[in-house]
């Protein structure tokens, strides 16, 4: 039983100071003002008086789609108030796969996840890897199929449109992956091989998943130079297949978007008059985060990361890298050529180059280097954001909280440790921006309402006990760029499934969390 707390409900109504609720079988069975709930008792009762109690928060957009697996402590996400992460993500992930095509992914997001060496990586398909889930983790998770692996199965890493045969596999593909309960498809359309995707043949896919109720999620074409346009060919996307919508990291980056959160505010405004079935999720940085093989040019990637390497290799290719990321602007840095001053090094895959890690980059001959040295395996922060942008795009009606969070690197970036407790306390109680309750909604029941979850996302009689306990007075990140991993104040308890999984501000042992899976269309 939580006894006393101020429940902000996830509804976006007013708190409820002295507010008692009781748990049973992972199911919130009662809730009752203090004054009547003296009569609910329990096993164990938490004094909550001074906290807020609130839905455990959905992180909409997580890499820790290895990391929930090779790491049972989790308390990256978890010491957030973290109880349900949406994985899969960008259009790369684990599944579906066969014995090609695994090492490549491997290889291609071992900046995002490791290698997985540690793991078995013993799953083929989107049910596969929910079953592994199911064996119990730190959190609750839900799966999006990733769009290049299913363009990899059909048609490989070549820059080409598939033909009628491959996209009727793909077709199949992101059937089969819904059945087995994937609540969508992802895309990442400035990585290789998504980006080789046209839109009909997203279209195409995108009306699969629509016939099974669930969303697409793309990392957009552009995200500099072309933002504007690249927002509104997702948005085209969606009212052309039907699909719902939601838009990943929907930010507007680099000096020549600065102060044009008005225009992206506007585009969206317009697609939900026209109703267009959308969303969007952001951080609270502004630095973005990738990896560092991210930035070439897509043709530099075509045929996969051997063939990417070999490529650096030669001089005259080199060359020709060169004046595309320098000069004309690469699209895999959004169409912008490359300040190298706002890229550092926050990860490598080998430790020998630990060196590297906090490191700006003085050049291309440097970057080149560091890929060929570190196989593609090194990530990095880019310091290309805009607050103005950010604040805007926060208090949008359709916006959601995600992380974006990569777990791995010797620096990281701080939002993978500290995004939740950075709304809350910075954007909410330092800068007004949001209010409690408008903050805690779109952390909790609005991204519930996206996945299409029946009973999470609320405080209410018979929804799973997903929740958090924080103090609105101290809740803060601790994480910052030269100290990434500290972890947050101010989040004492943390619920999954009705197990304490932070108790008094320790991890448990508990691993209560499970695969949530696309709910049916009735």
């Amino acid at each position: 039983m939580i006894r006393g707390a101020t429940l902000v409900d996830g509804s976006g109504a007013p708190a409820r100071p002295g507010t008692d609720v009781g748990l049973r079988d992972g199911r919130i069975a009662a809730l009752a003002p203090s004054g009547r709930g003296a009569r609910l008792t329990g096993r164990r009762v938490l004094d909550a008086d001074g906290l807020v109690l609130a839905p455990g928060f959905v992180d909409m957009h997580a890499h820790s789609d290895l990391a929930l697996l090779s790491d049972p402590e989790h308390t990256a996400k978890l010491a957030q108030g973290v109880t349900l992460e949406v994985v899969g993500q960008d259009g790369l992930s684990y599944a579906p796969v066969d014995d090609t095509t695994l090492p490549q992914v491997r290889q291609a997001i071992t900046g995002w996840n490791g290698d997985g060496g540690d793991l078995d990586l013993d799953w083929r398909d989107a049910g596969g890897y929910l079953d592994r889930l199911d064996r119990g983790v730190a959190l609750n998770a839900a799966y999006l199929l990733p769009h290049g692996n299913i363009r990899m199965l059909a048609a490989g890493w070549e820059d080409r449109p598939a033909t009628e045969d491959e996209r009727a596999r793909m077709r199949r593909l992101v059937a089969e992956g819904l059945e087995q309960g994937a609540v969508g498809l992802s895309a990442g359309l400035t990585y290789t091989p998504g980006m080789y995707a046209g839109d009909d043949e997203l279209v195409d896919l995108c009306r699969v998943v629509a016939s099974y109720g669930g969303y697409f999620c793309p990392h957009h074409r552009s995200y500099g130079a072309g933002a504007l346009t690249a927002y509104r060919e997702m948005i085209a996307l969606a009212r052309t297949s039907g699909c719902a919508l939601h838009l990943a990291h929907a930010t507007l980056n680099f000096p020549v978007n600065r102060g044009r959160s008005a225009e992206l505010l506007a585009l969206l405004d317009q697609a939900l008059a026209e109703g267009v079935d959308l969303s969007l999720d952001t951080y609270p940085y502004l630095a973005g985060c990738t990896t560092l093989a991210a930035l070439l040019p897509s043709w530099a990637a075509e045929g996969g990361p051997e063939a990417t390497l070999e490529r650096l290799r030669d001089p005259l290719v080199r060359d020709r890298v060169r004046h595309t990321m320098e000069v004309t602007g690469s699209d895999g840095c959004h169409g912008v050529p490359v300040d190298w001053s706002t890229v550092e090094i926050s990860g490598v895959a080998d430790p020998a180059l630990g060196g590297w890690t906090g490191r700006r980059l003085s050049g291309f001959d440097e970057a080149v280097e560091l890929l060929l040295a570190d196989r593609l395996g090194s990530t990095i922060l880019q310091h290309v954001g805009d607050e103005e942008n950010v604040r805007a795009v926060m208090r949008h009606r359709a916006h959601t909280g995600g992380s974006d969070g990569i777990l791995r690197g010797a620096k990281p970036h701080p939002r993978a440790y500290g995004t939740f407790p950075r709304y809350l306390g910075h954007y909410v109680r330092e800068l007004g921006v949001l209010t409690l309750e408008e903050c805690v909604a779109r952390l909790t029941s609005r991204p519930a309402a996206r996945l299409r979850l029946p009973d999470r996302g609320l405080v209410r009689e018979g929804y799973a006990a997903d929740l958090v306990l924080f103090d609105p007075l101290t809740v803060a990140a601790g994480s910052t760029y030269e100290q990434p991993r500290t972890p947050p104040t101010g989040i004492p308890y943390v619920l999954v499934n009705g197990a304490l999984a932070i108790d008094g501000g320790r991890r448990t042992d508990a691993l209560a969390g499970r695969s949530v899976r696309r709910t049916p269309l009735p």
